[in-house]
């Protein structure tokens, strides 16, 4: 699939992004709140750095000489503040401008290649692991298209804990839709895994439904199915289908739910740099070159018998099982993480250590 990124890095007239700015605001799709929060930065920072320079300038009294003249040193001060503030105002413009600029050429980019650019979406209705974490959810920068399937690029985002403990988690999703539902199957990418092999991913699943597959496999991934789906994953998972996640897929984290299949990344996948977009659409034309023979999967729990119909043969023919998953294998078993649970383990340990020697001091 060819795509023009020629929108991503061709120069921009100021004067068009202004523009297409302000349609934006006029369609309600440049929210006012985004637009009020830069402003307030773009104002705060400014005024803060004014601030900081009346304030510096009056506690060292250096406004004026014993004489009364102008102090030199004040004028220094003054001088240096001012520049300090000027640069400050330039780089949030710069920002802003910035920010705008990108929205630009992505939707640009989206249009050049047949899809659609939406600035944000507040609380994706999908059924990916990550977006049924925290609060406060939202993609932004969602990029749209119907070739070589429907496919959605997105960064996201969520909200952890309150306070000091709260925490912003940063995602990317690519979205393809699928022929038909499929069992749900989790590709836990090895290369991304964190300290002693722990998982990057939001949910942890049990042990007991963890798939082996042959070859090389899995060094590069750890596959989930639902217990009584082996047979199932190995018919989706072919060993040329398995070449193909590992040539285009490896660094990334894989969830078929439903009829949709999800790529997860921990950084952004919907960006203005085109070598991103390239290696993001050549995959997707990688994997659904071999989605194909996906579409023939049936699941043989749904099989209904017909009534019989006479054949040549005598034998009677039976109804082939309808498209979709029964109950049992929609969704994964989750399980709890031991790295977690070795944490829990120390953290209670530590605080009875604590009431105990306590009690011995008292």
């Amino acid at each position: 699939m060819a795509i023009d990124t020629s929108a991503l890095t061709g120069p921009v007239d100021r004067a068009e992004v202004r523009a297409f700015t302000a349609r934006l605001r006029r369609e309600g799709k440049l929210t006012s709140a985004v637009v009020t929060a830069i402003g307030i930065v773009l104002v705060g920072g400014i005024l803060l750095s004014s601030a900081t320079l009346l304030a510096s300038v009056v506690s060292f009294g250096l406004l004026a000489s014993p004489d009364g003249r102008p102090s030199p040193i004040g004028i220094g001060f003054l001088l240096f503040f001012a520049a300090v503030v000027a640069m400050i105002a330039y780089a949030l413009v710069k920002m802003f401008h910035g920010r705008a600029e990108r929205r630009y050429r992505l939707a640009r980019f989206a249009e050049a290649n047949g899809m659609t650019w939406t600035p944000a979406v507040a609380n994706p209705a999908l059924p990916g692991m990550i977006f049924g974490e925290g609060r406060n959810r939202e993609a932004t920068d969602v990029v749209r298209g119907p070739r070589p399937r429907w496919v959605e690029v997105a960064n996201y985002t969520y909200k952890t804990g309150s306070g000091k403990s709260e925490q912003t988690h940063k995602w990317a999703y690519v979205e393809m839709r699928l022929d038909t539902p499929l069992p749900h199957i989790v590709l836990d990418a090895v290369g991304n895994n964190g300290l002693f092999g722990a998982s990057n991913l939001p949910a942890t699943f049990g042990r007991d439904q963890r798939l082996s597959l042959e070859g090389d496999f899995d060094r590069y991934f750890a596959l989930y199915c639902p217990k009584g789906y082996e047979r199932d994953a190995l018919y989706l998972f072919t060993p040329d289908v398995m070449a193909r996640f590992i040539d285009n897929a490896a660094a990334l984290d894989v969830e078929i739910v439903d009829d949709r299949l999800f790529l997860y990344a921990r950084r952004e996948l919907s960006t203005t740099d085109p070598a991103v977009w390239e290696w993001i659409l050549g995959t997707v034309d990688a994997i659904d070159d071999k989605l194909a023979q996906w579409a023939r999967w049936r699941d043989e729990r749904l099989a209904v018998d017909a009534a019989p119909a006479p054949v040549a043969s005598g034998v009677p023919l039976l109804t082939p099982p309808p498209a979709g998953v029964a109950r049992e294998g929609r969704r994964l078993r989750r399980g709890f993480s031991w790295i977690t649970a070795v944490f829990v383990v120390l953290g209670v340990g530590w605080w009875l250590l604590t009431i105990v020697f306590d009690a011995i001091a008292r």
